[in-house]
């Protein structure tokens, strides 16, 4: 109830509810409805989606009490549009497995009109063994269900705590933090982030959340949570993105699992073209949409050419950055029937690919990526590729990565000829390859990529020189930017980094490669 001061003023507060409810009825009686449903066009079994709904002028509509983000909005197979008339294009999506299914519609004044849409799958990953999960989700837990069934993803922990916000604060823990539906699709409840001036480490699967709640941007050091959780067996403990300048420093320490070659600087439709507070990349030598890709990637390839074996991994930030959730995602092969565990285990494996667009499914010489094929000193080894590809959006070739570098392009011509064989890659001494396709998008970053394959030849790892000496460099310029006032805690922040300095000095030594 509200009440006022003088008569005036209640005469103008009636004066303006009335004006709103009338408004308020008008706005209802020129709305217009179109009821729309979606469903598989095999099975017609009704499906979550993904929604772009755009007015004549190319806005987003966002429908009241739907579960939506920046530009789209999910629900759960059927939805009731109440719309003003006009003109309105939309764009339907289920995850990369499904075709995009776009159309438009009119709406006319009080009219009601309905539309049954059908969504094809074009490939089933989960059959061949490759489940897809992701590993930045910072959405509300109850919408989490909905959200995953909308992108048909199966493994999303969820980020609940995150510098100084702990939504267990007040409410306490769930006593079950991990929750299981749909058969085969797992989200938990204690994903983590600690995003300061170094960057972002994710931490998953922890019991508790780390304290990090009283951390400014330099102190303590992250390497200290990072200890701490790896006190935690179960945890598993994730680079967010390769260009944040602690990187080099957090993978001296060996207390890391994964890095994120697909992240959330690549969105559905737009790069963020910065390096935010990460290393920046030189712009003449990266230039464009694809710069901050290419970025990533290469310096991710230069940690391989040290001889670090770090399965890549992927985010969106869906809740943070515009992303759906899932757009960047990296699937999983497991064998027989999904567990959340045997999840995790595959991508410490390195049994992987990432992806925001072209769908891999790899084998070479029989081997999942993550494969360490070996060969005693003086011997070669031969490998190839067979590969299954489903893609949505054009792709000119496919490139084999061979120590850092592009061994071969195959044009997608070449590559159905051959019956979805790569040519052989042929190895004289230690090293590493990968897959990667990326498409013609010129929008937006948009690729995928075999997690790597390892050859050891003479039980010697590849260790590059050149590749070393980069993350050393990288390591004293990371130090300089540190700014700490109080003696003792800056000595404590730049211990780890000496400690790096030291790590990487010592790759430069034992460095078998240019």
């Amino acid at each position: 109830m509200f009440s006022f001061a003088t008569p005036t003023r209640t005469i103008v507060f009636s004066a303006i509810l009335v004006a709103f409810l009338f408004a308020s009825s008008s706005e209802a009686a020129v709305e217009g409805e179109v009821e729309v449903r979606v469903v598989d066009k095999k099975t017609g079994e009704a499906l979550a989606v993904r929604m772009h709904l755009k007015d004549r002028r190319g806005r987003p509509v966002i429908p009241r009490r739907t579960v939506a983000w920046k530009d789209h909005f999910v629900f759960d197979g059927n939805i009731l549009l109440k719309l003003r008339p006009g003109a309105y294009t939309f764009e339907i999506e289920r995850g990369p497995e499904y075709r995009i299914r776009s159309g438009h519609f009119m709406i006319e004044r009080g009219a009601e009109d309905s539309h049954v849409l059908e969504m094809e799958r074009f490939v089933d990953m989960k059959k061949e063994g490759w489940w897809g999960g992701e590993l930045h989700v910072h959405r509300p837990i109850k919408d989490i269900e909905l959200l995953m069934r909308a992108e048909d993803l199966h493994v999303a922990p969820v980020i609940t705590w995150w510098n100084k916000r702990n939504s267990w604060a007040e409410t306490g823990q769930p006593e079950s933090l991990l929750v299981q539906f749909d058969t085969n699709r797992f989200y938990h409840l204690m994903g983590g982030e600690d995003e300061r001036e170094g960057g972002a480490l994710m931490y998953f699967n922890l019991e508790n959340p780390l304290a990090i709640q009283e951390a400014d941007r330099e102190y303590p050091s992250p390497v200290k949570f990072l200890d701490l959780a790896r006190e935690q067996p179960s945890v598993h403990i994730d680079i967010e993105k390769p260009f944040w300048w602690d990187m080099p420093m957090w993978v001296a320490t060996g207390k890391v699992d994964s890095i994120g070659l697909a992240n959330n600087h690549m969105c559905r439709s737009e790069v963020l073209g910065t390096e935010a507070w990460g290393k920046p990349r030189d712009t003449k030598f990266y230039p464009g949409t694809h710069g901050n890709g290419r970025w990533t990637q290469d310096i991710y390839y230069h940690l391989l050419n040290c001889g670090l074996r770090i399965p890549p991994s992927a985010g969106s930030a869906s809740g943070v950055l515009p992303n759906p959730v899932g757009y960047n995602r990296v699937y999983v092969h497991c064998d027989g029937e999904l567990t959340y565990e045997k999840w995790f285990e595959g991508l410490r494996a390195g049994q992987v690919v990432v992806t925001n667009g072209p769908l891999l499914r790899p084998r070479v010489n029989g081997e999942l990526p993550g494969h360490v094929f070996t060969a005693a000193e003086g011997q070669a080894i031969e490998l190839q590729a067979a590969l299954n590809l489903s893609v949505r959006e054009k792709v000119e070739y496919l490139e084999i990565i061979k120590n850092g570098q592009v061994e071969r392009e195959v044009r997608l011509s070449e590559y159905k000829e051959a019956g979805g064989r790569l040519p052989k890659v042929e190895f004289n001494e230690s090293g590493w390859m990968l897959i990667r396709a990326v498409t013609n998008n010129e929008d937006t970053f948009r690729f995928a990529s075999t997690g790597p394959y390892y050859v050891e030849i003479g039980q010697q790892p590849r260790i590059s020189k050149e590749s070393a000496q980069f993350f050393y460099d990288w390591v004293y310029e990371r130090a300089r930017r540190i700014k700490i006032d109080d003696a003792a805690h800056r000595n404590e922040v730049i211990k780890p980094h000496r400690e790096a300095r030291d790590f990487w000095q010592d790759l430069i030594d034992r460095s078998n490669a240019d």
